[in-house]
């Protein structure tokens, strides 16, 4: 049950790089403007709020992977803790985003889903 929890946790990780991506690095690309359903004006009038919103799902990503990092070093008290802190700061902020933003619940549920299940399963696996 932990190894599946890892795996959910990891792609959220790698999904919340490629968010971190598009919100810092491309933000203003026709793709990205697509992605999130900006204009060009809009995609730069935001690119300095879209370039350090990326950061915090970089450094959310990051913590998840060392949680899993620590998992693999056998250190699961600071594993988990990690998990649960990177992992559940995801789903709370894509909960934030479907609430505030109920127009667009696709968007959030893809940015909480993985990560949820990547919670809850560690959850179940430590209990």
């Amino acid at each position: 049950m932990t190894a599946a929890a890892l795996v959910f946790a990891g792609l959220a990780a790698l999904l919340h790089v490629y968010i971190w991506v598009m919100e810092s690095l491309t933000w203003t690309s026709p793709r990205t403007r697509a992605t999130f359903g900006t204009s060009q004006a809009e995609a730069e009038a935001t690119k300095e709020l879209a370039f350090n919103q990326g950061f915090y799902n970089l450094f959310l990503a990051l913590v998840t992977a060392g949680g899993i990092a620590a998992f693999g070093a056998d250190d699961n008290r600071v594993g988990a803790t990690l998990v649960f802190t990177g992992a559940g700061s995801m789903v709370a902020a894509g909960l934030v985003l479907l609430l505030s933003s109920p127009d667009k619940a696709r968007a959030a549920i893809t940015q909480l889903a993985l990560p949820a299940v990547g919670v809850v399963l560690l959850a179940i696996a430590l209990a």
